[in-house]
């Protein structure tokens, strides 16, 4: 994205672009958006946040991940975005035919680098869930 849009618009396209890597699962691509001392899903780091988020998803067939209500606030190359999610996961393998949905909103921070706006930290407020989480349940 040409860095002479405004912020807001290139952070409100990397936020989407987020989402589309985890539905794609391209966990290259994903790691690439996470700053080096990044603190999401639980875990600190690139490596460990990609590992946690693969724990997840590679266990489950197709995922969507829909955001909506974005709220962005800018102070020079840092940032924080508040967004609603719908996630969307098909059961793969023994859990073939079962789904889970959860919604809620992502808090998010954001970092200017000289790769673009980066993920520093994510927290995830999960306020309603429909289905069988087994299917995003890491296997033993």
């Amino acid at each position: 994205m040409p860095e002479s849009l405004p912020a807001r618009i290139q952070i409100a396209d990397r936020l989407h672009v987020v989402a589309v890597l985890l539905d794609t699962k391209d966990w290259p691509g994903f790691a690439a958006t996470l700053t080096e001392d990044v603190v999401a899903y639980g875990r600190t780091g690139p490596a460990d946040v990609v590992a946690r988020v693969r724990s997840h998803l590679d266990v489950c067939g197709a995922t969507q991940h829909l955001l909506g209500n974005i709220r962005i606030e800018v102070g020079g190359d840092e940032a924080r975005t508040r967004s609603y999610f719908r996630a969307f996961h098909v059961g793969l393998g023994d859990r073939t035919g079962t789904t889970y949905e959860c919604l809620g909103e992502y808090r998010d921070e954001w970092r200017r680098g000289s790769s673009g706006w980066l993920l520093a930290g994510r927290v995830i407020d999960v306020r309603a869930e429909i289905g069988d989480r087994g299917v995003i349940a890491p296997l033993s």
